[in-house]
């Protein structure tokens, strides 16, 4: 994405920095020093044939000083990758301001920004990932950095680290993926879980759980505040998700009152932003990989259930400032603004649209189609975040506009360099 193009927040002021001083924890990072990760290329060069030499740079331009130098074959349409590329600076800590952080589905969609953040700040993080749903490449600019550590395992089995934080987050989160193996996936919440809490028993580590909106299930009271219990069907196709994490949440505080373990319960709502699977079922991924190809939108049902849809960056500043607080309670992080579907997949088209024309292309309108609604989809989903704003000092930042107009980008980019 361009420089030039600048992020407003909700009142208007312009977006340079993410995170904040807080509970004695600087997350605070530059804009651009995350954008440079998210947004970077696979390659820097490009030729024509396999056959031409390639000559190395004697110096790195700011641009590209921190992208791997590998080489992009267009004949071939191959890369030749290369482990020679210098990572980002990230902040010097001394060792008493060092935390040793494991994260848990770190290489995921949320997992991976988390870990950049932790990374840039100067901390030292492990990531455990069995990357049924994440991917190498989410973190594989930090592969080989002093601070850093991937690990491929499966957090079912038992996993001994010492640490001082542990950020639980490793499950399958869309629909399609929780219901390929739904015994994997409450095995995953349960198993899980229960080695982490073991975990964080041992090395008295603080632990936190990213729970989910769903414990809400189809929800009979809107918004949902945190003392809501919920309306669930225990027996329907998603309740190997909704269930798996409300039984993760009855573990991690069995732990708490049993034990003594330090927990914090982060319950997250719809979530967006670069780096979600553009195929993974979910609304905002499915809507604008749609437009951006000229197919016609789905929309399922009539379109009148409403979601309320919260960007990756405002996510991340509310987990921290969770993690760092004294605050024991599940906290909704979530924005506020709801939308329709139908209204939703309005904006997606248009942004689209905007995007298309600033570059240079006239747009193709598609159309929104209505498919038959799935089983147990909510109709409504709207977090309260009356206790995120007190205890925490959080709120949403980014207006859904410009969080979108981000991850366009972000798709149109992955779209033509091929790999999506």
């Amino acid at each position: 994405m361009s420089s030039a193009v600048r992020i407003l927040d909700k009142e208007g002021k312009e977006i340079n920095s993410v995170g904040f001083q807080r509970f004695g924890f600087d997350c605070e990072v530059p804009l651009d020093v995350l954008r440079s990760l998210y947004l970077r290329k696979h390659y820097v060069k490009t030729i024509a044939s396999s056959s031409e030499s390639v000559k190395d740079d004697e110096e790195d331009s700011a641009a590209t000083a921190y992208l791997s130098k590998s080489i992009y074959h267009a004949d071939t349409q191959s890369i030749s990758y290369t482990t020679l590329s210098r990572f980002p600076p990230v902040k010097l800590l001394p060792p008493s301001s060092r935390k040793r952080v494991l994260v848990t589905g770190g290489a995921g969609f949320v997992g991976s920004h988390l870990v950049d953040r932790l990374m840039v700040l100067g901390h030292e993080v492990t990531v455990l990932d069995n990357f049924f749903t994440g991917s190498k490449t989410t973190v594989s600019h930090w592969v080989g950095h002093p601070n850093f550590e991937m690990v491929r395992h499966d957090v079912v089995e038992p996993f001994m680290i010492e640490c001082d934080q542990i950020y639980h987050l490793a499950c399958p989160a869309s629909p399609p993926h929780y219901q390929y193996n739904a015994v994997k996936t409450i095995k995953t919440s349960f198993m899980g879980t229960l080695n982490m809490l073991g975990l964080a028993k041992r090395t008295k580590a603080r632990f936190l759980i990213t729970s989910t909106s769903e414990v809400y299930g189809d929800p009979e009271v809107h918004p949902q505040p945190e003392d809501y219990w919920g309306h669930v069907n225990p027996i329907g196709p998603r309740a190997c998700y909704d269930e798996g994490k409300r039984v993760a949440e009855t573990l991690t505080y069995g732990f708490h009152r049993q034990d003594g373990v330090d927990v914090r319960v982060a319950r997250i709502f719809n979530t967006y932003g670069p780096r979600m699977n553009p195929f993974d079922g979910r609304v905002v991924s499915n809507f604008i990989v749609q437009a951006l190809r000229g197919e016609d939108m789905t929309v399922y049902g009539d379109g009148k259930q409403t979601r309320s849809f919260q960007y990756i960056h405002d996510l991340i500043d509310g987990l921290i400032a969770l993690m760092n607080s004294d605050e024991t309670r599940p906290v909704n992080i979530g924005n506020g603004d709801e939308f329709t579907i139908a209204e939703f997949a309005e904006l997606v088209r248009d942004i689209v649209e905007k995007v298309q024309r600033e570059d240079g292309a006239e747009p193709k309108r598609v159309n929104i189609i209505y498919k038959p609604m799935p089983t147990d989809d909510p109709q409504k989903r709207r977090p309260d975040t009356t206790r995120a704003k007190e205890v925490l000092e959080w709120q949403p930042r980014w207006t859904v506009r410009m969080g979108l107009e981000e991850m366009v980008r972000y798709y149109k980019a992955k779209m033509e360099e091929g790999s999506i």
